[in-house]
């Protein structure tokens, strides 16, 4: 058995930024890691560009300085697709600098300790057997909402038929000719191929079968070095990554597109004559799972009409509604849904009728239209620093998460430096 003030568990965006946060405010806080390395979706993942931006003096412009990349980038345009392995090194060692964390890789959570309707601990499986840890707040950086979902928190998935946005595995390739290769940074992007709307053309060469349908949306990010595209363009339908026996089939199956995809823009596209793969996710890129139920739940039109709340955590948080289609190509919906910058509200991270329990990053509470927003990894950063800050504070005070004075906190933030009001 081991006793911290808090516990994060996952090392993504959003689990890093809590765990080192509420280092800073005092907490003993252990991280707990299911993979062999830290970082998420920033590494394992091989997730880039980092999309989204946020209101000034979040914990998101430390980790972008330290990966080298330009500032609330927000769309991806402008070419902050960082280099993974450097990554792995330069994110383990800013932890490693931090006063208070312990960090456990290869860590799995199985299960929660609950006393009636509070979290008070997990459970986890190591190479060592079952390691026990007990702490007055957890913090749930899982994505899939893991450590919720075992502690009965009501939890929603996909949209209104249940459906999920597709699964993918992000590669990267080197060796483009930077004066003639081509950058597609998405669906908003009207870049040109010989006179025709690329995205038009790629939708034109998969009618003649020479790529399947459902990858016809080539996206090709800039990367940080030059000669290099992120491709984030693979996808698997139909997908629930909490389901174990359809992880495996969907990971084949996007190798394998990873590979044809290589070999089209090879062959087809100007400047693309001489890349190879280089690299990609060593797990399954995930847009969607579980979603927890909240005190408040959050929908797109509130992100659309940049909202403000009371008890706001992350402020100017911004990002298109962006659904990848779950039966299809490209995005679900006709027209993309633009949003102003909006605010994050404090109840969102609290999961209903459970206590000493937060999340943070793509499992709080909003609808999956609002979800299709917020959750890029600058939001989660926010996201993270904000819950980790607000972890330490009930620690300290010897009060749940719920009964926490938010205005507290969000004095402490505004003291730090973090923009919350206008």
């Amino acid at each position: 058995m081991k006793q911290y003030d808090v516990i994060v568990v996952g090392a993504g965006p959003a689990g890093l930024c809590a765990a080192v946060a509420a280092s800073r405010q005092g907490a003993r806080v252990s991280l707990i890691e299911r993979y062999g390395i830290l970082g998420g979706n920033l590494t394992s993942g091989y997730v880039g560009p980092i999309l989204g931006s946020v209101g000034k003096g979040t914990m998101r412009d430390e980790v972008c300085a330290i990966l080298g990349v330009k500032e609330n980038d927000w769309i991806g345009e402008q070419g902050n697709a960082h280099n993974f392995e450097q990554a792995k090194l330069s994110l383990a060692e800013w932890i490693a600098s931090e006063k208070n964390i312990d960090i456990y890789l290869q860590t799995s959570i199985f299960d929660v300790l609950k006393n009636g309707n509070r979290v008070e601990g997990v459970m986890c499986a190591s190479n060592e057997g079952p390691l026990y840890f007990k702490a007055p707040v957890v913090i749930d950086c899982t994505g899939d909402g893991i450590v919720a979902f075992l502690a009965g928190a009501e939890v929603e998935k996909g949209r209104e038929d249940g459906l999920m946005q597709p699964v993918t595995l992000e590669f990267t390739i080197d060796g483009v000719d930077e004066s003639r290769g081509l950058i597609c940074i998405g669906d908003v992007d009207n870049v040109q191929l010989n006179g025709v709307r690329f995205l038009d053309w790629c939708k034109g060469m998969a009618d003649k079968g020479k790529i399947p349908q459902k990858i016809a949306a080539l996206r090709l990010h800039p990367c940080v070095e030059k000669g290099r595209r992120q491709v984030n363009t693979t996808q698997v339908n139909g997908v629930d990554i909490t389901r174990i026996e359809q992880i495996f089939p969907a990971d084949l199956e996007l190798r394998q597109q990873i590979r044809l995809l290589t070999e089209f823009l090879r062959e087809n596209v100007p400047g693309y004559e001489n890349i190879t793969c280089i690299g990609s996710g060593c797990t399954t890129g995930v847009r969607e799972t579980r979603r927890v139920v909240g005190d408040y739940i959050i929908d797109a039109d509130e992100l659309a009409n940049g909202c403000r709340f009371a008890d706001v955590i992350v402020h100017k948080a911004l990002f298109i509604v962006d659904i990848h289609n779950p039966e299809g190509a490209g995005q679900a919906e006709e027209k993309i849904q633009y949003c102003q910058p909006y605010d994050l509200p404090y109840r969102c991270f609290l999961p209903k009728g459970i206590e000493g329990l937060m999340v943070a990053g793509r499992c709080i509470s909003g609808t999956h239209r609002a979800h299709a927003s917020y959750r890029v990894m600058s939001i989660c950063m926010a996201m993270g620093e904000a819950v980790g800050i607000a972890a330490a504070m009930s620690a300290q005070q010897s009060c749940t998460p719920r009964e926490l004075d938010v205005t507290a906190l969000q004095s402490l933030m505004s003291g730090i430096g973090i923009e919350l009001f206008d």
